[in-house]
């Protein structure tokens, strides 16, 4: 058991559980401070999950949970954790955003989990911060609120707001809570106590290596993906990433068949369709400003070469049509000689 000072500050953590919000990244916030308990024999953190109306709320795998509060007045020393899920714009609400404000004004730490960080954002709780969120919903996000400076590290501590990007991140942000309130000691015990061999700080970041993404450990494929995954909206020409490597362009295009089975052009244009349905399926975006996000020239290309990829068009992936968008008819025509879809 790990002695604890008798004069050892209690912290009260409310979870604020968002409809469709991810267990994963709630477990593993709460877990870290039921151990803490445990392993102090000391209650060093409380805590109650609410929802907008106190009633029960569903995560994104089915399973529901029972909350304690609804949007009640809390304690001036509280820590608000929202923690979100698929189709988080949706459950957000005024209502809700109002008391997020009112909490923070009467000084209550406000963070968010996985994509609870969009509901601070929403109510301006993060302007001018730095934050992270799950790397799915940078790119939309960066594109909502362009005042906060996001970060792709797995979590982020600044001032009295922190968030996360999700999933096991939760238990690195609770580690460092827990050193920070009461010692390092304490957790690295709780962190034995998870398993959790390797503790991450703010600095390191959500994604696996490209090598270990791709698996293929080939330095200069590395690099030109590097760059491809960087000029999202304005694409590099496959000739001139083989220059920057050191090769000709006939020797990019073998090396990527050789270990990704398809062209530069091909892998390129993927990456800049996933970046696009990404913010369709995030933001409030226009189809055309999508397109122009992603680099295409014009939203009838833009248009044509989803339709190849995802068997849809942008505007029926995201129902747009119906709030008054008009469908684009594809232009082939459009297409430079480096935006083909191969």
């Amino acid at each position: 058991m790990i002695r604890i000072g008798p004069d050892a500050r209690q912290r009260s953590v409310v979870f604020l559980l968002l409809e469709r919000f991810t267990m994963m990244a709630f477990a593993s916030a709460i877990e870290p401070l039921r151990l803490a308990n445990q392993v102090s024999g000391r209650t060093l953190y409380t805590w109650k999950l609410a929802s907008e109306s106190g009633a029960d709320v569903t995560c994104s795998n089915g399973t529901t949970f029972r909350t304690d509060i609804g949007l009640e007045e809390l304690g001036r020393d509280t820590m608000v954790l929202v923690c979100g899920g698929i189709d988080v714009a949706e459950a957000v609400s005024k209502p809700l955003l109002n008391w997020l404000r009112r909490e923070a004004r009467r000084g209550a730490v406000m963070g968010g989990l996985c994509t609870g960080s969009y509901a601070l954002a929403r109510a301006g709780l993060l302007d001018g911060k730095r934050a992270t969120i799950h790397w799915e919903n940078i790119d939309a996000f960066a594109e909502d609120f362009p005042d906060i400076e996001l970060t792709k590290g797995v979590f982020v501590i600044d001032g009295n707001r922190v968030t996360t990007a999700g999933g096991t991140a939760s238990i690195d942000l609770m580690l460092r809570l827990i050193a920070r309130d009461h010692g390092e000691e304490l957790a690295n015990t709780v962190a034995d106590q998870l398993i959790h061999s390797s503790i991450r700080s703010d600095r390191d970041t959500q994604r696996l290596s490209i090598p270990t993404r791709i698996g293929v450990r080939h330095p200069k494929l590395a690099q030109v993906i590097g760059r491809m995954e960087r000029n999202i909206e304005d694409p590099i020409s496959p000739a001139t990433l083989a220059t920057e490597v050191g090769m000709s362009a006939r020797q990019l295009e073998r090396l990527f068949r050789r270990y990704l089975n398809r062209s530069p052009k091909r892998y390129y244009m993927e990456l800049r369709l996933q970046k696009a349905r990404n913010l369709l399926m995030q933001t409030e975006m226009s189809v055309i400003n999508v397109a122009m996000a992603c680099g295409f020239a014009s939203p009838s290309h833009f248009s044509k070469c989803y339709r190849a990829h995802y068997q849809t068009t942008p505007y029926r992936e995201r129902g747009a049509s119906a709030a008054g968008e008009k469908e684009i008819p594809d232009a082939a025509s459009e297409a430079g000689p480096e935006d083909s879809l191969d």
